[in-house]
């Protein structure tokens, strides 16, 4: 079969304006619900919760390609990234690496797309790997297939184009993308945008590895660049947690250049990045009262559990906390778990459900008390 890339109406892409533009309105709408909730956020917290979100879009970001990374060394790096201080420690090439890219995004999401931003970021995700190409375009002369795991059987799902053909796809793609943008001359909605941005990219796969990691901050710059304001969307996250769908519908919508689908699959992702990212951001203050009410009134075993079960984030632990958890973290005797664990309900920092063996604490972070 043809792939879109390889069809006589490539980069033509086709879609259905009508179904998008209820979703493009709906994403506007919110747009504005989350900078008023952000501005109401004290300064300081603002920074925490920028390093928490942006910390998880890398960990996230790299989850979806099978490389699981430190939350304590990417946040560390972003905050130098972002001048926020951090104390200094050694960073692995692969978690400064990303942290870079994403501070990138953050910081320049307003700055025209070239070939040296995109080696920029090839630099920075490939950071510690060792690949042929690395801060450049693929060179290879054989074809750029993902190709399904199955030895006995493996699948093509994808085909990209040859590499010789890279170079003017790449400045045929980097003319559309600056073009499309809201300064440009022909610009798209930005749900529309951000979505054929990645599809797009993806379809050329100019990268011998990494693309999937660039094509997603190709699409946050783009939602950005719409927005006016740094985009803080939990997209990487969202996707990671429908990954098989994510790959699935990449899929479908490399088969042709209508793609009507595969704008309105993203487009429900960014509208469920958006609520996850609200509903984040009212944890992060939430979890700021919490520590505020409590400060000096827990012991040490208390503050690390609790400090585990906010690392959980909105999800919290599966399940709810249990005594075994909380004996498993503080390497503790079950009876002064048992102690640990009744002070913090009676002091209101936890929930409980449950008896006996199903016992199951929860965070009581409902109690907006300042």
């Amino acid at each position: 079969m043809k792939w879109n890339g390889q069809q006589a109406d490539w980069p033509n892409f086709a879609y259905d304006r009508q179904e998008l533009e209820p979703l493009e309105r709906e994403f506007l709408l919110r747009s504005g619900e989350f900078l008023g909730v952000f501005r109401h956020v004290s300064p300081d917290d603002r920074d925490q919760i920028r390093i928490d979100l942006i910390s998880e879009e890398a960990l996230k970001t790299s989850a979806i390609e099978g490389e699981y990374l430190n939350r304590d060394s990417i946040q560390s790096s972003l905050r130098q990234q972002l001048g926020l201080g951090g104390a200094a420690r050694h960073i692995p090439p692969a978690e400064r690496g990303i942290a870079e890219m994403m501070a990138d995004v953050y910081l320049h999401f307003a700055e025209l797309l070239t070939h040296r931003t995109l080696f920029a970021w090839h630099k920075m995700v490939m950071a510690g790997q060792r690949i042929e190409s690395i801060g450049r375009y693929r060179e290879h002369a054989e074809p750029m297939q993902i190709v399904s795991d199955r030895l006995d059987k493996p699948k093509v799902h994808f085909e990209a184009p040859p590499s010789a053909h890279v170079k003017p796809e790449m400045d045929a793609f980097i003319a559309w993308f600056n073009d499309t943008s809201p300064k440009g001359n022909s610009p798209l909605p930005v749900l529309t945008r951000a979505g054929i941005a990645h599809l797009y990219f993806e379809t050329i796969h100019p990268f011998e590895d990494g693309n999937g990691r660039i094509g997603r901050a190709l699409s946050e710059k783009a939602l950005a660049q719409n927005l006016g304001e740094p985009s803080l969307i939990a997209l990487a996250y969202t996707i990671e947690r429908h990954r098989k769908t994510y790959y699935r519908m990449l899929e479908v919508g490399s088969r042709n250049n209508t793609i009507t689908d595969w704008l309105v699959y993203f487009a429900g992702t960014v509208l469920d990045a958006q609520r996850i990212t609200l509903a984040r951001i009212e944890f992060s203050v939430a979890k700021a009262k919490f520590c505020g009410r409590f400060r000096g009134q827990l012991n040490d075993r208390q503050e690390k559990v609790i400090a585990c079960m906010f690392r959980e984030g909105i999800d919290g632990f599966k399940g709810g906390l249990s005594a075994e958890n909380y004996i498993t973290i503080t390497r503790t005797s079950r009876a002064t778990a048992t102690r640990d664990l009744q002070d913090l309900v009676a002091k209101g920092a936890l929930t409980r459900t449950g008896e006996r063996r199903h016992t199951r604490y929860a965070l009581n972070i409902a109690d907006d008390r300042a």
